[in-house]
């Protein structure tokens, strides 16, 4: 008997890839470091959709530390957290975490016209790896957009 073929989507969902979306930031590293790890911060710019918040987060920025982010539509239909454990800090250039089984890099490079924050993390098997990059894009640019419109002069 032959094993059953299967699909080049369903081969993709059991496998873990890592993805990686990245923005540049026209901003001093310590400021794009302090808003991507402030909590008041966070929930201002962590939501893939406009119909989407995050009503509260927490950081324990330290190796070991804990985080979370509760992400929930805003008609409140749904919603869950965003959770994890730090697992390596370098301010102001590195965070890396676990969550759940899966893990996460988010790098901050200076660069000539301020900073380029890449993330790398793990996708899950729930949902394609383009929807998983573009939502998790769509944070980061709205990251971006928050860093900007709140730079302090």
């Amino acid at each position: 008997m032959g094993l059953p073929c299967k699909t080049a989507d369903e081969t993709e969902r059991k496998m873990i890839v890592k993805i990686t979306v990245e923005t540049n930031i026209t901003a001093p590293i310590e400021e794009v470091w302090r808003v991507y790890t402030t909590p008041e911060d966070i929930k201002q710019w962590n939501a893939a959709a406009d119909d989407w918040h995050t009503t509260a987060a927490s950081v324990d920025l330290r190796e070991g530390g804990k985080f979370s982010s509760r992400m929930e539509a805003k008609d409140g239909s749904m919603g869950f957290d965003f959770a994890g454990t730090y697992t390596k800090i370098i301010e102001p250039k590195l965070i890396e975490y676990a969550f759940g089984d899966r893990h996460a890099q988010v790098e901050f490079t200076p660069e000539q016209t301020g900073v380029k924050v890449r993330v790398t993390f793990d996708s899950e098997s729930t949902h394609s790896i383009e929807q998983q990059r573009q939502g998790w894009q769509s944070i980061l640019n709205n990251f971006a957009r928050h860093v900007q419109a709140n730079r302090k002069s």
